[in-house]
């Protein structure tokens, strides 16, 4: 039997949404169209400047909770929340005899987790496009894990790909 599993992963992640739709208008001009088609896409339109989505690189020194999947699960959970995205699937490893390594898949992208309790180091990635704003997402997890300090950078991910021009 042929294992489709990976295929079907993504699969009706937008209800309402086909796939044999065709909303082509041959007489428009070619920049007809073009912010519709980027709100339908989900990007993100800021500053002046249109890209994919906006990617938190978060490291943290000084934290506690580092090594406890239910504590990680929670503050994912609270993050998405504030964030104002939608969770689709959480998995989360617990390494021997300490780390724990996950990921939070979303409709809008995803948050991911490494840690090195014995450290108290965690790098987190969140990465969020359209509405959600990852920055609510980054202080909910800072203050879960109290982490003595995070530095946070962040990546405009297709910034110029996406732009007027083409």
């Amino acid at each position: 039997m042929e294992d489709r599993s990976l295929f079907q992963l993504g699969m009706d992640l937008n209800p309402g949404a086909t796939q044999t739709e065709d909303t082509t208008n041959d007489n428009a001009p070619a920049t007809a169209g073009r912010d519709e088609s980027i709100a339908n896409a989900h990007f993100v339109c800021r500053d002046g400047a249109v890209f994919a989505g906006t990617h938190l690189i978060i490291e943290m020194t000084g934290a506690e909770g580092l090594d406890d999947e239910a504590r990680i699960r929670d503050a994912f959970i609270r993050a998405i929340d504030a964030a104002g995205a939608t969770l689709l699937h959480i998995h989360l490893h617990r390494f021997s005899p300490q780390g724990v390594s996950g990921v939070a898949v979303l409709a809008e992208s995803h948050i991911s987790v490494h840690t090195w309790p014995e450290h108290g180091y965690g790098a987190f990635d969140v990465f969020m496009c359209g509405e959600a704003d990852p920055w609510k997402a980054a202080e909910v997890l800072k203050e879960a894990f109290a982490a003595e300090q995070a530095e946070v950078r962040e990546l405009r991910r297709g910034e110029g790909v996406f732009d007027e021009r083409r």
